[in-house]
């Protein structure tokens, strides 16, 4: 007997999945009382966003049996990964939160779960809420499976109730029977998820589904033993995706224990391990016994849908704040990233700048971020959809798109996605609250966020995830409508300039910023550029006035994250990226130049 279960944990982003792991751990005594816990979190961004932007894996020994977990990124920019994910695993736990219910991530990871054949599990989280109808959310994820085509035996799902954050469960919907322990979840997974099926003592068979990469060991390949087992310091031989082998010797492996990776000597058919020794092991490749003719059957790999530039920073503030500028040091780190991240893409662009290739907005701008957080000064661009030509026909991404908005503000949400492209699909009502669902060119989204925010002052929550490729629309869908505010001079900020300055628009600097010619420093009120003075300083004279200088007061600047940056800018504007922060900047940095190449 195996006595090994294999589950992937999805949900859409913040329905409470991590904390949930978090809870199993403890509440299988994995750790010991006295031993911290680790969230399963671990990167400073996944900490400070409250999302899981990589796929971890776990380890629950409980009563006798090892319960191997993958913790799954929510957001569609990472759905190659859930989808490789799937193959890894025999069963599945849907989490999805008591009172939001059923959610566009919902439905894109239960798609996944469901084509791959594993067993469902729903998990109703955040039974504490006061908001909670689990009842209710329980009737629509039935609504869910039923539209998503799953059969007789998917539909037969267990449902266990849970507050991750009070560490209790139940299986009933009755808050009153919720107990201070996940053993009900537990017990329920060993019940109804299947042990690994393949044989322990025939050929090797082992599919890398994830990549990570360490200077010591090079590229390491994750992934599930399907069957047989295998030794470190063995000889294995690797059936490439173009029909070549190569043989090679294991150096080193891992298997998890908790929240660790620790090195092993031996593992067998169920465990997830974790292998090095091949220094280009890709993804959906078979690792198996010398002689052995067996191919699995190759894993998906999500193409990129938004492609961006990566270049040295040109502005006259070069060099000031990061330590790593040069062209060679920007290649070394997006390589050393294209090591791990199969749906990355980079190739040269120019001297001086790399085109990458990406999953989506978020995917790009978490790769900028921990390159500014590493010490890395560049520039890049706006972020652009990919066109690919499919039977002739030039074709873009669209996506599906949820809006939860306040019925004050529906018909100016609606009345700007008609001028994206977007196609309304539904219309729900919910109280106070309506939902629109719409299909949406990916261009059409790309600036939609700052000025989505601006409509519902703040209170809006939108979701999004890839759909498909269809015929390309209209040419200009995504450019912003407002012109710029561009600094003509180099200097300080002035209180005084900026004072004069406020009718024309919205600053997005402060008096005493650093400012460079060339450089963005707001928002006009009109669809045209100007070129303002912002370090203009009063002129002295001996004379004072009679009522005194009054001091200026200034409304506060426009504060934005990299994303609405990247959102903000148009296709011959950049953002300058710097550990200290961003600025906004044209390409071309001469008001005169940049009048040449407009006239052009």
């Amino acid at each position: 007997m195996k006595n090994i279960r294999n589950i992937a944990i999805i949900a859409h982003v913040d329905h409470g999945k991590t904390t949930l792991v978090d809870k199993m751990l403890l509440s299988s005594g994995t750790f010991r009382e006295n031993e911290e816990v680790f969230s399963m979190d671990s990167n400073d961004i996944e900490k400070e966003r409250g999302i899981t932007i990589l796929a971890k894996t776990t380890s629950i020994n409980y009563k006798g049996i090892r319960i191997n977990i993958l913790d799954t990124p929510g957001h569609a920019d990472f759905s190659g990964e859930v989808e490789r994910i799937m193959n890894m695993v025999d069963g599945v736990l849907l989490v999805v939160d008591a009172y939001e219910g059923t959610m566009p991530q919902t439905r894109f990871v239960l798609k996944k779960a469901l084509d791959a054949k594993v067993t469902p599990i729903v998990v109703v989280n955040k039974i504490d809420k006061e908001s909670a109808r689990p009842d209710e959310v329980v009737s629509e994820v039935m609504d869910l499976f039923i539209e998503l085509g799953a059969d007789i035996e998917q539909l037969d799902f267990p449902v266990v109730y849970t507050s991750a954050v009070m560490g209790t469960s139940s299986l009933s919907s009755d808050i009153k029977t919720q107990k201070e322990t996940m053993e009900p979840l537990l017990d329920t997974i060993i019940e109804n998820i299947e042990e690994p099926k393949g044989e322990e003592d025939g050929n090797l068979l082992f599919q890398p589904a994830l990549l990570d990469y360490n200077d010591f060991v090079g590229r390491i390949g994750i992934g599930v033993i399907k069957q047989g087992c295998v030794k470190v310091g063995e000889n294995v031989s690797c059936l490439r995706l173009d029909g070549t082998k190569k043989q090679f010797r294991i150096q080193k492996m891992f298997g998890y224990n908790g929240l660790k990776r620790v090195e092993i000597e031996t593992a067998k058919v169920g465990d997830f391990i974790a292998i090095a020794g091949l220094a280009d092991i890709n993804v959906g490749e078979t690792i198996t016994n010398p002689g052995c003719e067996e191919i699995l059957p190759p894993l998906r790999i999500d193409e990129p849908t938004l492609e961006m530039t990566f270049g040295v920073n040109t502005s006259p503030f070069a060099g000031r704040e990061g330590k790593l500028l040069t062209v060679r040091k920007i290649e070394e780190r997006l390589k050393k990233e294209t090591e791990k991240d199969v749906s990355l893409k980079v190739t040269p662009y120019d001297q001086e700048s790399f085109l990458v290739k990406g999953r989506g907005e978020l995917h790009l701008s978490i790769l900028i971020e921990n390159m500014r957080r590493e010490g890395f000064e560049l520039q890049v661009s706006k972020p652009q959809v990919i066109i690919k030509e499919i039977d002739g026909v030039n074709c873009e991404p669209f996506e599906e798109l949820q809006i939860d908005v306040n019925n004050d503000y529906v018909g100016s949400v609606i009345e700007s996605l008609g001028n994206r492209f977007a196609n309304l699909e539904n219309m729900q009502n919910m109280g106070d609250i309506t939902r629109l669902n719409y299909t949406v060119p990916s261009r059409g989204l790309i600036g939609f966020m700052t000025e989505f925010m601006t409509i519902t002052k703040g209170y809006g929550i939108m979701n999004h995830t890839f759909k498909d490729y269809r015929p390309l629309v209209n040419t200009n869908v995504g450019e912003r409508k407002l012109g710029v505010l561009v600094s003509m001079e180099n200097g300080k900020a002035t209180a005084y300039a900026l004072g004069q300055l406020e009718e024309r628009g919205v600053m997005f600097i402060e008096p005493g910023d650093e400012v460079y010619e060339g450089m963005i420093v707001g928002e006009h009120n009109h669809d045209n550029d100007i070129a303002v003075n912002v370090v203009k300083g009063k002129n002295l004279t001996n004379t004072r006035a009679s009522g005194s200088d009054h001091t200026v007061v200034l409304k506060r600047p426009r504060v934005m994250s990299l994303e609405i940056a990247l959102d903000y800018i148009n296709n011959d504007e950049l953002v300058e990226v710097t550990p200290m922060g961003f600025r906004l900047r044209k390409k071309i940095l001469k008001a005169e130049l940049r009048k040449k190449a407009n006239n052009k």
